[in-house]
């Protein structure tokens, strides 16, 4: 039966075991050309980890994360609006109760 053949060989012009290998030339740890374009640098990702942190990437690290976390806390208020709301009255007792 040639269903039960194909389940087998789903693709019956090439045999098991003869697909191509990736050329060195893709491979990681291949040594890279010189005219070879380069992969631009991400700042602050590709970076040595002895290499010191500048400011510039300090700021921008952190002012991404408090958007990621303002987000983060928008949605949860979305999903959850009681519980957000428990929270909006216990954040406002905190505040009228605190003395300066």
């Amino acid at each position: 039966m040639p269903d039960r053949e194909t389940r087998k060989n789903p693709s019956p012009r090439t045999p098991p075991g003869t697909h191509k290998q990736p050329s060195a030339r893709y491979a990681s740890n291949a040594p890279e050309t010189p005219g070879a374009p380069r992969r631009p640098e991400i700042p602050g990702v590709l970076r040595r980890p002895d290499a010191p942190q500048t400011d510039a990437e300090r700021r921008r690290r952190r002012a991404q994360f408090l958007r990621d976390l303002a987000e983060a806390r928008e949605l949860r208020d979305r999903v959850q609006p009681r519980r957000a709301k428990t929270a909006r009255l216990r954040h406002a007792m905190r505040m009228r109760t605190f003395r300066w």
